[in-house]
């Protein structure tokens, strides 16, 4: 299956902006092109710029580039079959929530404010022609060790970003996941009350 002729535009229910509903997480990434700087850094930018409560901005972000030793460890850190395929990608980056102040005080919105500095993050990405997959399958234990973290920063999730690779180089049981329907649940069972 070549990666030129992949469409997995989302058929929605309602108009969104296409590069939403171009968006996808894919499994296969491409293991020798190295990340584009320049499409990174806007990515992080974007996240930056995404809204917080307060302006607090509780999020950190570990980036690792293929091929480094950070890297190795973040591919150490993932679980499972997250493995197989995570390692490819030419960057890792590891979500972090600041979920308390360097006082003390609790930051409860930190986990919703770091999900939209992501969602920031992997449109910018998108929308530059790269491919994002979130994972949650990870050690945050083994990253707050080799990342040296307060006990108040709590790795969150770890985003593979890069260039689209060849998908027939999964394994077959992960190919079948490439090429699944995309679905959601419908509009009216999401939204629970609407007057």
């Amino acid at each position: 299956m070549s990666t030129s002729v992949i469409d997995r535009t989302a058929s929605t229910e309602h108009p969104v902006l296409d590069v939403l509903a171009g968006r996808w997480s894919p499994r296969a990434f491409h293991s020798e092109n190295p990340i584009d700087e320049a499409k990174l850094s806007s990515a992080l930018e974007a996240a930056r710029w995404s809204p917080s409560a307060s302006n607090s901005q509780p999020w950190r972000f570990v980036v690792a580039r293929r091929g480094t030793a950070l890297h190795a460890q973040v591919v150490e850190a993932l679980r499972g079959f997250n493995q197989v395929w995570a390692g490819d990608a030419a960057v890792l980056i590891v979500a972090i929530a600041e979920t308390a102040t360097a006082d003390g005080v609790p930051l409860s919105h930190a986990l919703y404010d770091l999900g939209q500095a992501v969602a920031h993050l992997s449109v910018q990405a998108h929308s530059d022609g790269l491919v994002v997959h979130q994972m949650s399958g990870f050690d945050p234990e083994l990253v707050q060790e080799f990342a040296d973290l307060e006990p108040r920063f709590v790795p969150t999730t770890v985003i593979a970003v890069g260039e689209l690779g060849n998908i027939t180089a999964l394994p077959e049981a992960l190919q079948a996941r490439e090429s699944a329907p995309r679905v959601r649940r419908p509009i009216d069972e999401t939204v629970i009350l609407s007057a």
